[in-house]
């Protein structure tokens, strides 16, 4: 049996290259040490230098609605682009943009390949009507003994 080999991690000067080779627009936040925005496509993250070199997300991926990230909920018959602001419809041409900005982002940051991500866009939230009442946010008491 062979062992399988693990890849060097990536470092965030490495990610940093990266991006800068592949039309990403990468731009430093404002007041903060070794933090970065990355865009493309009209979806964008936010990344910060571990101490040890590595990357970490600072802002989950997602679509960009005005100057925001929005997340992506998921409400069983539609998917939504939710900020603090507002919430609209997702369109598919919306999931494929935030498919393709975290397939490259993967690819900048070292993430693994993992075949549930790699089949489509994941939901940051999902909220079916079946779960009304028990959704993350949500602190009732369930069952007392």
């Amino acid at each position: 049996m062979s062992k399988k080999q693990k890849l060097p991690a990536k470092t965030f000067d490495s990610a940093l290259a990266y991006f800068r080779s592949h039309q990403f627009d990468v731009a430093e936040t404002p007041g903060v040490a070794n933090q970065i925005q990355i865009r493309k496509y009209g979806c964008g993250t936010v990344l910060a230098r571990k101490a040890d070199g590595g990357i970490v997300y600072v802002v989950r991926p997602g679509r960009l609605v005005g100057d925001e990230i929005a997340i992506l909920v998921d409400r069983g018959y539609q998917k939504f682009l939710r900020t603090s602001q507002l919430e609209v419809a997702a369109t598919a041409d919306h999931l494929h943009a935030l498919h393709a900005f975290d397939e490259e982002l993967w690819e900048a940051v070292g993430t693994p390949d993992y075949y549930n991500l790699a089949l489509g866009t994941v939901s940051d939230v999902y909220l079916y009507d079946r779960l009304k009442g028990r959704e993350p946010e949500s602190k009732a008491i369930v069952g007392s003994h």
